[in-house]
C-alpha cells in the first residue's frame, strides 16, 4: 500500500534528522512500499542504505538485508541503533549464546532490520525461520557482486536467486553503487526482479576532485600530500600486500599514523586495523582492494592510488570512499606507465583465456583515463555511458533505462570543463606533434609492410630509437627507412605519443597476450593527407586551491572543539566519531552557532534520540566557545548546494512541468492529478535542480523572495527547516526548495 506524503518526512527527521530526501531516494522508496521490485543504481554517498531502512520503519514486518562484509553489517546495524532504530545482524563473528539472543529477539518480532550475509541464508533451517518473522522486503546491497562482468564478483551471490521461490510475494530491491550497462542487465536477470522499477543516477560525484600526478618518488610525493593535510584521514590503495605494510611503517616513521589492510592479515588484525581508522586514532589506512567496500566512514577527505588500479570500474568505487558526506574529497593517481607493465604480468598469470582478455581491455582503459589531456569527469562519466554537459557540477537524476543513466540534451556539444579535476584547473600544454605523429604512423604502416605482421608498441618504439635487439636484428628492422629518425626523443617520450595517438583513433591496440599496434583508418588519412595533429605533453598536476562543491564555511576554531567532543563521546560508547555526528552536522553546528534545543534540532542529522542524548553537551560547547571568541559571520555562497545536471526528468514530474508551463498553477496541477499542492512544488524544484529553466516570479514574488533570502543568509543555505521556523511557517517546503534551487543554479553560473 502506497504511504502517503506526511507519514515519510517525520520518520525521517525522527529517526535520521533529515528533513528533505535525496534525489532519487523518496521514488525509490514509495515504489517499494507499493510492493513493487526495484533496482536502484546510486553512487557512494547518494544514500542507497535509507531506500530500504526507512521503508523498514514505515511499516510492520521485517526487512532482509544481504550484506557482504561482516564489517559493513555491524557498521550499519551500529549507526541505527544509535538512531533509535531496531536493527541486528547474524554473522559468524557473533558468539553462540548472543547469536541465539539475537533469534529469540527475531522470532518475538523485536527487530525492524536484519542484516544476513549470502551465505547464510541458504543455511538448513534458516529460511524456515525467515519464513515465520513477517519478512516484508528482501534488499540486495552490493548487488553487483552477483555479476560475472562486474568487478567484484561472489560466487555465493548466485544463490541469492533461490529466496524467490521461497518469497514469490516479496518485493525485491537490488542496490549498487558501481555498474556498466551490462552488469546491471545480470542484476536483474540473476535475481529474477519482475518487471523492476528501476533507477540509475548520475555517477557523477561533484565534491570529489580529480588529479593523476606523474610518478617519480611515490613516497616523498605521499608524504608532502598528507604534511600539507595534517587534520585529514584517508586510504591509500597500493598494488600489493607487501607495499601496504612497507608504506604504512614509513608514514609512521614520520609522524603519521598510519596502519596496513590486506587479505594476508589475520581476520583480528584486519578488523583491530579498521576500528582503529573509523574511529580516527589513524588518519591513514594502506590498503589492498581488499580494504573499502561498504566501509561507512563519512569523513575520508582523501583517496590516493599509490599504484595504477585495474579497471576503471574499481578506481570509481575506491575513489568514491571520498567525501561521502557532501564535504570535498580529494582523489589522486600516482601514476607511471611502469605500473601498466607490472598489471600486465599479472594478468597474464589468468588461466583464463576470456579473464585475460577482459582484464586487458580494462586496463588499456585505465591508462586511456591516467593519461587524457581532457576532463576526467567526463572520462569517467563516459565509461559507464553517462554524458557531463558542460558547467554543470551534477548531482542525481532518474532512469527507467537500464542502459544509459544520463540521456544527451540533443544541444551542440562544448568541450567540457568540470572545474575539479587537474586538466580543467590546470589543462597540459600542447604541441604540433604532427610531424612526431607522421613518424610514428610510418614506423607502424613500415614494418607491417615488410613482416606481413604487426608489433607492439614498445618494438616501434625500439625502431624509431635507433635500437640494436634481438628483434630487430632477426627481422632485419634496421633496414626500415623508419629506423632512428626519432632519436630527438627519448623512448619513454615516443611511448607516450605513442599511446595518444590510440586515444585520439589514428592507432588500434589489440587486447591479446602479445598486444600489437594497427593503423585505422583515421591514421592512413592523417599520413596520407599530412594533417596537423596535436599532441599533449605528459602528465603533471600542481597544486591549484579553488572552491569545491559541498564546502561549507564555518567557524574552524570551534569546528576543532566539536571534533574533539565528538571524539570523546564516540569513545565512551565504544562507537565510531561518526555514529555521534557527521563532518557536515559538526559544521552547520560551527556556522550556525545553535543556542536552544529547537536550534540544535535543525541542525542536518539531528534525530529525535540524538536531540535527547547530545543537544545539551554540544550546547555548552558552543556557548563556552563564544564566551571567548567573537561569532563570524559567513557570505550566502559559503554554502553550495550540487546542482543536478541536466537530464531526463521523471514521468511525473515531467508532467508537472508540462502543465506549468501551458499556464495550470500549482493548485491546479495538483487537484488534476489527485496530488497535494508539496508534491507539485517537490516537482517543479526537481525540474530547476535538473536545469530546466522556470520563471521564479510566476511562483513566489519580490517580497517572499526576499523575505527567503534574508532566512537563508542567516540559516545557511543548508538547512530549510531552519529557514521556514525563522520564517514562521509562512511559506511550504517546497517553495523553499524552489527559491533555493533557482538562487543555488545563479550562484554556480557565476
Amino acid at each position: 500500500m502506497k504511504t502517503a506524503a506526511p507519514e515519510l518526512l517525520p520518520l525521517l527527521k525522527q529517526y535520521f534528522g533529515f528533513t528533505s530526501f535525496r534525489p532519487l531516494q523518496e521514488e525509490i522508496i514509495r515504489d517499494s512500499l507499493a510492493g513493487k521490485d526495484v533496482f536502484a543504481l546510486l553512487p557512494t554517498g547518494g544514500g542507497k542504505s535509507l531506500c530500504f531502512q526507512l521503508p523498514a520503519l514505515a511499516r510492520d514486518g521485517l526487512t532482509v538485508v544481504v550484506s557482504p562484509l561482516i564489517a559493513l553489517m555491524k557498521d550499519q546495524v551500529d549507526a541505527l541503533q544509535a538512531a533509535g532504530v531496531p536493527a541486528t545482524f547474524l554473522n559468524s563473528s557473533l558468539a553462540a549464546g548472543e547469536g541465539r539472543e539475537r533469534l529469540r529477539g527475531l522470532h518475538n518480532g523485536e527487530f525492524r532490520l536484519l542484516y544476513v550475509a549470502p551465505e547464510r541464508l541458504m543455511l538448513s533451517g534458516f529460511l524456515e525461520d525467515l519464513q515465520r518473522w513477517n519478512v516484508r522486503l528482501i534488499a540486495i546491497d552490493e548487488a553487483h557482486c552477483i555479476s560475472e562482468w562486474g568487478h567484484d564478483f561472489r560466487p555465493e551471490y548466485r544463490q541469492i536467486s533461490e529466496l524467490r521461490k521461497h518469497f514469490p510475494k516479496i518485493p525485491f530491491m537490488a542496490l549498487t553503487a558501481t555498474a556498466t550497462g551490462r552488469v546491471r542487465e545480470d542484476i536483474v536477470t540473476h535475481l529474477k526482479l519482475r518487471e523492476p522499477k528501476c533507477y540509475v543516477a548520475s555517477f557523477n560525484r561533484p565534491n570529489l576532485t580529480y588529479r593523476v600526478i606523474a610518478k617519480i618518488k611515490p613516497f616523498d610525493q605521499l608524504f608532502e600530500f598528507l604534511r600539507a593535510r595534517p587534520k585529514e584521514s584517508g586510504i591509500v590503495y597500493c598494488l600489493s600486500r607487501k607495499a601496504t605494510e612497507s608504506v604504512a611503517e614509513r608514514l609512521n616513521e614520520n609522524g603519521i599514523k598510519a596502519k596496513p589492510y590486506h587479505a594476508g592479515l589475520t581476520p583480528k588484525e584486519r578488523s583491530e586495523h579498521q576500528e582503529l581508522f573509523l574511529r580516527d586514532n589513524i588518519r591513514v589506512v594502506c590498503a589492498t582492494i581488499a580494504f573499502g567496500m561498504g566501509i561507512n566512514k563519512p569523513n575520508v577527505r582523501f583517496v590516493v592510488h599509490y599504484d595504477l588500479p585495474k579497471n576503471i570500474e574499481g578506481y570509481y568505487q575506491e575513489t568514491g570512499r571520498a567525501g561521502r558526506d557532501g564535504l570535498p574529497g580529494e582523489c589522486v593517481l600516482l601514476f607511471s606507465p611502469g605500473d601498466a607493465v607490472k598489471q600486465t604480468t599479472f594478468i597474464d598469470e589468468k588461466p583464463n583465456p576470456q579473464e585475460r582478455q577482459i582484464a586487458r581491455e580494462q586496463l588499456q582503459q585505465m591508462v586511456h583515463y591516467a593519461e587524457c589531456a581532457g576532463c576526467r569527469r567526463t572520462e569517467l562519466l563516459a565509461y559507464f555511458g553517462e554524458e557531463f554537459a558542460v558547467g554543470q557540477a551534477s548531482s542525481l537524476s532518474s532512469s527507467s533505462d537500464l542502459g544509459n543513466g544520463v540521456n544527451s540534451t540533443g544541444e551542440t556539444p562544448v568541450p567540457p570543463n568540470c572545474g575539479a579535476c587537474d586538466n580543467c584547473l590546470s589543462p597540459r600544454a600542447t604541441f604540433d606533434g604532427t610531424l612526431a605523429a607522421q613518424k610514428f604512423l610510418s614506423c607502424v604502416y613500415r614494418i607491417r609492410e615488410k613482416t606481413r605482421f604487426g608489433v607492439g608498441l614498445n618494438h616501434v618504439v625500439e625502431v624509431l630509437t635507433g635500437a640494436d635487439t634481438e628483434k630487430i636484428r632477426k627481422w632485419d628492422h634496421a633496414q626500415l627507412s623508419t629506423y632512428g629518425i626519432g632519436r630527438e626523443h627519448n623512448r619513454s617520450e615516443w611511448a607516450a605519443i605513442g599511446r595518444e595517438l590510440v586515444r585520439l583513433g589514428f592507432l588500434r591496440q589489440t587486447s591479446e597476450k602479445f598486444s600489437v599496434l594497427e593503423i585505422t583508418n583515421a591514421g592512413r588519412a592523417a599520413l596520407k593527407e599530412r594533417k596537423k595533429i596535436t599532441l599533449t605533453k605528459p602528465v603533471t598536476a600542481p597544486e591549484t586551491k579553488t572552491h569545491h562543491v559541498g564546502e561549507i564555511t564555518c567557524d574552524e576554531g570551534l569546528f576543532e572543539r566539536l571534533r574533539e567532543l565528538r571524539k570523546r563521546l564516540a569513545d565512551e560508547r565504544d562507537v565510531p566519531a561518526y555514529i555521534v555526528f557527521s563532518d557536515v552536522a559538526l559544521r552547520q553546528m560551527a556556522r550556525n552557532y545553535p543556542e536552544s534545543e529547537r536550534d540544535f534540532a535543525r541542525i542536518s542529522g539531528v534525530g529525535e534520540k540524538k536531540l535527547r542524548e547530545y543537544g545539551e553537551v554540544f550546547l555548552s560547547e558552543i556557548a563556552r566557545h563564544l564566551a571567548t571568541n567573537a561569532r563570524q559571520i559567513f557570505a550566502e555562497e559559503s554554502f553550495v548546494v550540487p546542482v543536478a545536471q541536466r537530464s531526463q526528468l521523471g514521468d511525473t514530474a515531467r508532467e508537472t512541468l508540462r502543465r506549468f508551463r501551458a499556464g495550470d498553477s500549482p493548485a491546479e496541477i495538483a487537484e488534476a492529478r489527485g496530488l497535494v499542492v508539496g508534491t507539485i512544488y517537490g516537482h517543479l524544484a526537481t525540474a530547476i535542480e535538473a536545469g530546466e529553466a522556470i520563471d521564479l516570479a510566476q511562483l513566489i514574488n519580490a517580497e517572499a523572495q526576499a523575505e527567503m533570502a534574508a532566512a537563508f543568509q542567516r540559516t545557511g543555505w543548508g538547512n530549510i527547516v531552519g529557514a521556514r521556523e525563522l520564517l514562521g511557517e509562512k511559506y511550504d517546503y517546497g517553495l523553499l526548495r524552489i527559491y533555493r534551487a533557482a538562487k543555488n543554479v545563479s550562484f554556480v553560473g557565476r
